[in-house]
Parts: C-alpha cells; sequence; structure tokens
C-alpha cells in the first residue's frame, strides 16, 4: 500500500489530536470573520478564493467564552435542520501553518474538522475550524457586527446578513 502524502511535505499534524492532513484536504471552509476576503488575504495571502457554498447540517454558534477575550468565539456545531454559508479557499502549502496560528490550533483553541461544502459547481470536501470546547456564551457586539460584515462582503444572502445581526450579544 502506498504512503499517503502530507500537506506542503511535511507531516502536518493537529496540536491536539495529532491527526495527519492528507493533501487531499488543501479546501477550506472559512465561516465568521474569514469571509472576509481582505482578511484572508492578509492572513493566507497565497491561497486565493474558489468559490462560496453551503455546509448544510451545521449551524453557526459560539463558544468558548472563558478564554478571555471579548466574549464567546464563532465556530459550527452539527445541525440537520441548519446551514452555514462559507467561502471555499484554496490554501497553499505556504499558508496553512500561518492560518493554523493565527486561529489558535496550537493553543487547542481550534481544531480542524472535515466537511463537505455544497456549491453551484457541486459538493467540495474541505477542512474548516471548529472550537476545542463546549458551546455556549454570547459574543461581543463588535465581533458579532465583523461576522455580519465579512459575511455582507463574501456575498451571504440578506436574510443570512440579517439573521446574525439580529442575534444576541
Amino acid at each position: 500500500m502506498p504512503q499517503q502524502a502530507f500537506c506542503g511535505g511535511r507531516e502536518g499534524r493537529s496540536a491536539r489530536r495529532g491527526l495527519p492532513y492528507p493533501l487531499s484536504m488543501s479546501l477550506y471552509a472559512a465561516y465568521a470573520g474569514n469571509l472576509d476576503a481582505r482578511l484572508m488575504s492578509r492572513r493566507a495571502p497565497h491561497s486565493p478564493l474558489r468559490a462560496t457554498g453551503w455546509l448544510n447540517g451545521w449551524r453557526l454558534t459560539f463558544g468558548g467564552e472563558q478564554l478571555g477575550w471579548e466574549g464567546a468565539l464563532a465556530t459550527i456545531v452539527e445541525d440537520p435542520l441548519a446551514q452555514v454559508f462559507v467561502g471555499l479557499y484554496d490554501i497553499a502549502p505556504l499558508d496553512e501553518e500561518s492560518l493554523d496560528r493565527w486561529v489558535g490550533v496550537g493553543l487547542g483553541i481550534y481544531r480542524r474538522a472535515r466537511v463537505r461544502v455544497h456549491t453551484l459547481d457541486g459538493e467540495e470536501p474541505a477542512w474548516t475550524y471548529v472550537l476545542d470546547g463546549y458551546e455556549g456564551g454570547l459574543p461581543s457586539a463588535r465581533y458579532l457586527g465583523e461576522i455580519a460584515d465579512a459575511a455582507e462582503s463574501a456575498g451571504a444572502p440578506h436574510d443570512y446578513v440579517m439573521e446574525l445581526r439580529k442575534r444576541p450579544c
């Protein structure tokens, strides 16, 4: 059986789980603040936006309020009746490690999860970040506003953006 190749010529591993990230997982499904293309161009400058789409069966929520920032952090959880708008990025190996650092993978704040993104061109396998903690807590008004602005700038439907703006904070 052939050996599995790993991202960027290195054996990438989750800091918390020790799981390898295969080359086939080069598509990143961005939600929350990372929907903002200008922000992503700074966080992952070698990684273009491929498409937008939906994570069906997932819900945007918040948790990690105890981590000491201005309220709870965005995450997604499985929910068969919900969907989350995402931007689908081709993440260059050069940007993977820095994006992991930015979101706090090495600190155990977020971990990677495999998802399926539904786009106009079909279904795409991707990875995303989920909070490595329990759901609960409220985000700050500023953070929630940034998430809604990012969704709007990425072309999320008006009703999706309005639902974000109406959330409690």
